[in-house]
């Protein structure tokens, strides 16, 4: 299903009202991973939200799977690595744990 234009102007307002609550990037970039065609911006707003909240978990582990999903597989591996030890710094296991299987079901 292809990103919801009235869902991805709202979420595009909310961000922009308060950039430094990582929810609304977050939430727009999962919009946008839908593509296709706005998948780039997706990764983009993901790296954003992981560059400006750098404990915020369920971005790095959405951020890996994206881009293993587009067959980034380096950079992949370096988003679930960031965000297991954000889970880490957290104290979110659980988390970790997922996105630890995400790791190895990279392989190499």
């Amino acid at each position: 299903m292809p990103p919801n234009p009235e869902r991805v102007q709202a979420l595009r307002e909310l961000r922009a009202r308060d950039p430094r609550d990582p929810f609304p990037g977050y939430a727009l970039a999962m919009e946008l991973a839908k593509g296709p065609g706005t998948e780039e911006e997706s990764v983009a707003i993901f790296r954003d939200v992981c560059s400006g909240s750098p404990d915020y978990v369920p971005a790095w582990f959405q951020l890996g799977l994206l881009l293993s999903r587009r067959g980034d597989t380096a950079a992949a591996r370096e988003a679930f690595e960031r965000g297991i030890e954000a889970a880490g710094r957290t104290g979110e296991a659980h988390a970790a744990g997922e996105i630890r299987g995400a790791l190895d079901a990279l392989g190499g």
